[in-house]
């Protein structure tokens, strides 16, 4: 199950909205801070070292043992303890567009869910993306590794299809980069599985800026 499982929750298909939120790619695009491949590569790269999506990964392994707790034993405490981590991921991202993309694709992922009979105990569908994830994460018995790995991969893949649509790169070059970070995200992966999220540092102010100078284009594509 493990694999098939993994490959669902990665696939561009899954009809949680991420194909329509560029976190700033487009606004640097236009702007002319991404303009090329080696440029994009960089940007991807500083992300997965010293962005906020380190934090959000990190915390992926704690917040599935609340919610295997939650599910276990369905006490008040095991479920504050999972509104506790959804208030923290949110509070984590300064920018209100992405505040609102992770609150959407968590909605969409946990209805997904509950339509595969899995919904949460109490059936809320207002947690966060990071949320939902780990949720799925413990119904279907996947490895936290796997989990991690999953999401920097999912992250990676969605921005990669950002820029195949505002840089002027092809999809075979985009693949190429796609397959060169491969050991880049194993490597974080396995280097944020027991990191405690909340002593990890972040330096991503420039994304940050770029998410909420979205909202200012004149054209776009991407909501956000």
């Amino acid at each position: 199950m493990s694999l098939p499982a993994i490959l669902q929750l990665v696939s561009p298909s899954l009809p949680v909205g991420a194909f329509s939120y560029s976190e700033g790619i487009e606004y640097l695009a236009q702007s002319e801070k991404i303009t090329n491949e080696d440029e994009l590569i960089i940007w991807i790269q500083s992300e997965l070292e010293r962005g906020q999506l380190r934090l959000e990964a990190s915390a992926i392994s704690p917040i599935m043992d609340c919610l295997k707790d939650w599910k276990d034993n369905k006490t008040n405490a095991s479920r504050e303890r999972v509104y506790e981590w959804n208030s923290w991921l949110q509070a984590l991202r300064d920018s209100e567009e992405v505040r609102f993309q992770q609150r959407q694709m968590g909605q969409s992922l946990l209805q997904i869910l509950s339509e595969l009979n899995f919904p949460l105990p109490n059936n809320t569908k207002n947690l966060t993306w990071t949320i939902a994830w780990a949720w799925a994460g413990v119904n279907w018995s996947l490895p936290k590794i796997e989990m991690v790995q999953g999401y920097l991969y999912s992250w990676v893949s969605n921005q990669l299809n950002v820029a195949l649509r505002v840089i002027p790169i092809g999809p075979n070059k985009v693949q190429t980069i796609q397959f060169n970070l491969n050991p880049m995200i194993t490597t974080q992966a396995k280097h944020l599985l027991n990191k405690d999220p909340h002593q990890l540092w972040t330096g991503d102010i420039g994304a940050t800026m770029a998410q909420q100078s979205h909202a200012e284009l004149y054209s776009k594509l991407f909501r956000s």
